[in-house]
Order: C-alpha cells, then sequence, then structure tokens
C-alpha cells in the first residue's frame, strides 16, 4: 500500500497535540518502556535525521564494530543507537523538539516522494523476512512507525488514537505483510487456506494460501479454509506491536476450524522488538 500522501497530514496531527501539551505532560511515561513522551518525540525527530541524513544525502555514517550477523544481534544494535540518540535529546526542550519536527517532517516527505516506489535504496522490511524492501514497503513501514508512536502519546494523555479508516488501515495492510514470515515453519498441505478477519472500521480480509511449498499472502477472504481467524482491529494493532501479550490477546481471538494453524498469528511481531 502506497503511504506517502498521509504523512503530512498525520505530521500536522503530531505538532497540533505537542503544541497544546502542558509543560508538566511531556515527562508522563508512555507504553514504550522507559520513555517519557518527550522521549518519544526525540525517537520521531532522530527517524527523520537518520534517513534524512543516510538516505537522502548519503551520509556514511560510523560503521559497527561488528555487522549483526542474526536478527537478535540487530534488534540489540538499533536499540543501542535508539538509546544513545535518547540519552543526548533529554538536552533538547520540547519546544525545539517541536520547531526541528517541523523543519524535518515536509523534508522527509519530499525525499519520500521522490522515491521510485519499486525500486529499494531505503532498510529492508527485517520483520518480514525481507532483505531487500521495495522503497513503497519502506515508506510504509515509517509510516507505521510514525502512526505508532502517536498512539502511544495520545494514549499518554488521555486522547483518543487515531483508529479511523483512514489512518489505522494503511498500518494494519503493512502489518498484515508479515504474515508469510511468521509461518514460514508452520508445514501444511499444497492449497491449504487460512483466512484473517480484523473486525472494525479499518479491518479487511486476508488470506494466506500454502503454494509451492511456502505460504502467500492474498488480499480477501479465500473460498474455503482450513482455519478461520477473527480479531478486532485494536487488538489487532496492539498484539503485533507487543502492546498486549499474547495470552491477553489470546482471549480476544475468535479461531475457528485448525486452530493450530490460526493461532501462530499470536507470534507476529511487526516492531523491531
Amino acid at each position: 500500500m502506497f503511504t506517502v500522501e498521509l504523512f503530512p497530514e498525520l505530521s500536522a496531527e503530531l505538532i497540533r497535540l505537542l503544541k497544546n501539551l502542558p509543560p508538566t505532560a511531556w515527562d508522563l511515561p508512555t507504553a514504550c518502556p522507559g520513555w517519557s513522551i518527550k522521549d518519544v518525540v526525540a525517537h520521531l525527530l532522530g527517524g527523520n535525521l537518520g534517513r534524512l541524513s543516510f538516505g537522502r544525502d548519503r551520509l556514511l555514517g560510523p560503521k559497527p564494530k561488528g555487522a549483526p550477523g542474526s536478527y537478535g544481534e540487530l534488534v540489540d544494535y538499533i536499540n543501542q543507537l535508539n538509546a544513545e540518540w535518547i540519552s543526548a535529546a533529554r538536552r533538547v526542550s520540547p519546544s525545539l523538539l517541536i520547531d526541528f519536527l517541523v523543519v524535518t517532517d515536509p523534508q522527509l516527505y519530499d525525499y519520500f516522494r521522490s522515491l521510485p516506489p519499486f525500486e529499494s535504496r531505503g532498510p529492508a522490511v527485517a520483520w518480514a523476512g525481507e532483505t531487500r524492501s521495495p522503497n513503497w514497503f519502506d515508506i510504509a513501514r515509517e509510516y507505521t512507525e510514525k502512526w505508532l508512536h502517536q498512539q502511544h502519546i495520545r494514549e499518554a494523555v488521555g486522547q483518543p488514537v487515531l483508529d479511523d479508516r483512514r489512518w489505522l488501515f494503511p498500518v494494519l495492510d503493512t502489518f498484515m505483510r508479515a504474515l508469510p514470515h511468521t509461518y514460514r515453519d508452520v508445514s501444511a498441505a499444497e492449497g491449504t487456506a487460512i483466512w484473517f478477519r480484523i473486525d472494525g472500521e479499518a479491518g479487511g480480509d486476508w488470506s494466506l494460501l500454502r503454494q509451492d511449498s511456502a505460504w502467500r499472502l492474498y488480499a480477501g477472504a479465500p473460498q474455503t479454509a482450513a482455519s478461520v481467524v477473527r480479531l478486532g482491529q485494536d487488538v489487532a494493532w496492539r498484539l503485533f506491536t507487543k502492546g498486549i501479550s499474547p495470552e491477553i490477546a489470546q482471549a480476544r481471538i475468535e479461531c475457528g476450524g485448525d486452530a493450530t494453524l490460526g493461532i501462530r498469528i499470536l507470534e507476529m511481531v511487526c516492531i523491531m522488538a
């Protein structure tokens, strides 16, 4: 799904929210362990600066001492970089963080618009099991990141999340592209189909079909399904971003047919964590 044109409006929603925060709100904790609202805003700014510096401007940054050799090592490396940036950004005032977002958000939008959607110039979407991703998917992943962290801020101050279809469906549709990777070790007979339905205004139907000894993702419901999984949109985005535990999510998911097939969705994670 192409998400580039959603960036300016999502940014406007965030800037409007931040400008109306009282000074005491910036220190409130969020769903991100150890991060305050101010830390989350700094993280969003850091994302802008990184994509513009290393992507648009082709800055050659310092190389890690040892290239991450596994997914876990990559997560550790990203967490280390995030922690270093957040620590430094705690010396920046909330007002300046807003100013820097106002300057860099439009530049990021212009940069993303300039990228040929089916070429590959950015980082791969590792949580979907990819080692090379088309620009449109990388940009959609970036959209989910910005959407998610804005919801963390909104919930921390008691504001409603942006969960109507125009905002949330692109997030869910992007997340569902992690299904083939999540099911990569699940065996099934050729032609086996699993139907996933997310209920709610922003929901939809997706199918996994076993073809050529691999799972392939399709939009829409299959004609027949060995397993049918239903969950609400709020449960879905929280489950896929570790906002609720698989145990809590399981109690809120309906799984018909072969439950051993459908229940694997509880292991899907669409963030680098």
